[in-house]
Order: structure tokens, then C-alpha cells, then sequence
């Protein structure tokens, strides 16, 4: 089995006598998910990570848009180690053109930490700066994130070139058995709907087309935007255990001429219940269409997902909202019962294609 990554991170000196860098095998995910969930409980004591979503980006079909590697103890003979629990990992995902995103995580304890995480992210850069060389852009914007209160993580990044660009509310409202049949109807001429399944329990192909489209050109004119191919959405949102497809659902409109078109989609997925909050769903993307803007779609949407968490014996729906969009979105949600329970940031930085380590010349 090859598990050494073919152009490695290079490690800090003080820690390639002992640690060395390796490639993921299933084995790995139940510690990496461990090493996740500790970096998160530094700032949120009730974190979950869920278990089966991350073996899909670790190992499984969302793993292919992405180069990753563990930094694990060197075995006796120099090798990595394969039994002993990895210290930091870190993932660059091919996310769109022109857009990197990068995560990571190194235990509170492991040696040289900022030497360490300043040595995953140069390499981030690295890859991110190959992935705009196969896109046949000029650069790529490495994509980060962390939570408002976690100073070290942001310390980190500062160090890495890294600026923070945006803010986000996450957002959650409680859910009542009595909303299963008291949430309002849409609009006239709104109307709200599930993607059609087929009796296989896949959704029309259309309906998925759909939901794409409409997402694709609702978020056109908004931060951070970027063109995303169908067969990507499709295999970032629908590969593994991921495509909860009873959870997407689309808002039709209807034309002056009586007919129904899309103006809409929303795409939901399972919140895991936590310590202190029951199961619940969460919002991950809901879009209108700038057609269908200002006829009550959104709303809609939103009615449909709390009646569907209701009837389900749900507690709670989440979301997340950009703080400095000016749609006024966040006052949408607050007058629907919605309450903000934390605040995240998104850091960037822009990275040059970077010319091939294939090639000696380094055409």
C-alpha cells in the first residue's frame, strides 16, 4: 500500500526526526474525526462531527476533489505510522474555478504547533495554486474559516497570509408539533414542493437540474460567488450518505399565462442532535431567482422546511446567513423565529497557478 503523499508537506526541522506526513485509509477516519471534534470543543463544549458525512469527504467520492494528508508519528524503521493517531490534518478541496477550500486541524498539544499549521497551509497554497493551473485560471482563492471567539485559530491564519473577508450568523429556531399544520401558505401564485423521487427513491434528473440552476443564478451577484458545474454540485452535494433528497425542495412561481416555473430550491440535510438540543434540520442552501425576487418564494421555502421539521418530531431548524449581505436576509429570518447562536468568519487568500512539480522545467 502507497501511503505516502507524492509531494509532501514539508515539516518544520524540529519535527522530521519524529512526525512524517501520509494519505488517509479508512482506518483513519474514526481519529481524525476524534482530532476535529477537540479542536471544536476548544470553543464550542457541545461540538458534534458527524461521523458518516466526514468519511465521505475523507475517503470517499468527496474525497477525489481534494488533496489531503495526516501528520502522523514516524513508525520504528522511519516509516509512517499507521497505529498511532495523527496530530494535524489538512484538506485542500477544488471547490470551483478560481475558488480553494482549505481545512485544518492540529491537536491543542502537538509539538510546534504554529510551525506546524504555518507548514500545512504553505502547502494548501501550493496545491490550491495546482488546482488553478488545471483550471487555466491565474489564481485561486484559498477559503478558510473559524469561529469568532477562536483568537488562536485566527492568530494562524493571520501568519499564513490569510485576511478575514466575511461574517456569517448561524441562525436556529425552535420547532412546535403545532407547526405540522399552523405554518401559512405561500402567496397566491407561489407554490412550494418536494424534487419529485422516482420509486427508487432518486429525484428526477430534472427537478435536481432545477434546483441547481436556480441556485447557480441566485447567488450570481452575491459574495464570494462561484460558477460551479452541474456534475460538481452534483457530486459535492449528493455522493455517500449526503443526498438526504426528502430534504430539497423547490418553489414554483406562476406566469402570466398560468404556467408553473421554478423560482426557487432549497437543499436541507439532517442537524444532529447535540447534549443540550434535539435533532433538527438545517438549511444549507436556499436560493431565489432574481426573476422570482420580492413574491414571497423565500418565505415559502422557509414555511415548507419548518412544516416538514414538524411533522417529523424535529425540535429545531439552522441556518446561516451572511452578516454583511445587503439583501436583509438575517431580518427575514429573525421575523420568522429565528435567533442567532453563533458567528463564524470566512478568511482569504489569493494564491498564483502554480507551474507543475511534474515538469523539471516548471512549463
Amino acid at each position: 500500500m502507497i501511503l505516502a503523499d507524492p509531494f509532501p508537506p514539508s515539516l518544520p526541522a524540529a519535527l522530521r526526526d519524529s512526525f512524517t506526513t501520509r494519505l488517509i485509509r479508512d482506518e483513519d477516519v474514526d481519529n481524525v474525526v476524534a482530532l476535529m471534534t477537540a479542536d471544536r470543543r476548544r470553543v464550542v463544549p457541545d461540538a458534534q462531527v458527524g461521523t458518516e458525512g466526514a468519511r465521505t469527504r475523507l475517503v470517499g467520492p468527496q474525497s477525489w476533489s481534494r488533496r489531503q494528508v495526516l501528520v502522523v508519528p514516524r513508525a520504528e524503521d522511519g516509516s509512517p505510522s499507521i497505529d498511532q493517531p495523527p496530530v494535524a490534518w489538512v484538506s485542500a478541496e477544488d471547490r470551483a474555478a478560481g475558488r480553494t477550500n482549505v481545512q485544518w486541524f492540529a491537536a491543542a498539544d502537538a509539538p510546534h504547533r504554529d510551525e506546524l499549521v504555518g507548514s500545512l497551509l504553505h502547502w494548501a497554497a501550493d496545491v490550491g495554486g495546482a488546482f488553478a493551473r488545471h483550471r487555466g485560471v491565474e489564481e485561486t482563492v484559498l477559503n478558510d474559516g473559524a469561529d469568532e471567539r477562536d483568537a488562536d485559530r485566527k492568530r494562524l491564519m493571520t501568519a499564513a497570509g490569510f485576511t478575514r473577508a466575511r461574517t456569517w450568523e448561524h441562525m436556529e429556531r425552535p420547532v412546535t408539533a403545532e407547526e405540522a399544520t399552523t405554518t401559512p401558505e405561500p402567496r397566491a401564485g407561489v407554490r412550494a414542493r418536494r424534487v419529485h423521487l422516482h420509486t427508487s427513491g432518486l429525484p428526477y434528473a430534472q427537478d435536481v437540474r432545477w434546483v441547481h440552476r436556480t441556485l447557480e443564478e441566485s447567488f450570481a451577484d452575491h459574495f464570494n460567488s462561484y460558477r460551479e458545474s452541474f456534475p460538481e454540485f452534483v457530486g459535492r452535494l449528493t455522493s455517500g450518505d449526503s443526498a438526504r433528497w426528502d430534504h430539497w425542495w423547490i418553489a414554483e412561481v406562476q406566469k402570466d399565462d398560468g404556467s408553473w416555473w421554478p423560482g426557487g430550491g432549497l437543499v436541507a440535510d439532517v442537524m444532529p442532535a447535540t447534549a443540550t438540543a434535539g435533532e433538527g434540520t438545517y438549511l444549507e442552501y436556499l436560493g431565489v431567482h432574481r426573476s422570482a425576487r420580492g413574491r414571497g418564494v423565500a418565505k415559502a421555502l422557509l414555511n415548507a422546511a419548518i412544516r416538514d421539521a414538524a411533522e417529523r418530531g424535529l425540535t429545531r431548524v439552522g441556518l446561516e446567513v451572511d452578516a454583511d449581505s445587503p439583501t436583509g436576509a438575517d431580518g427575514l429570518y429573525r421575523s420568522m423565529g429565528w435567533v442567532t447562536t453563533e458567528v463564524s468568519e470566512t478568511w482569504h487568500r489569493a494564491v498564483p497557478a502554480l507551474p507543475s512539480n511534474l515538469l523539471r522545467d516548471g512549463q
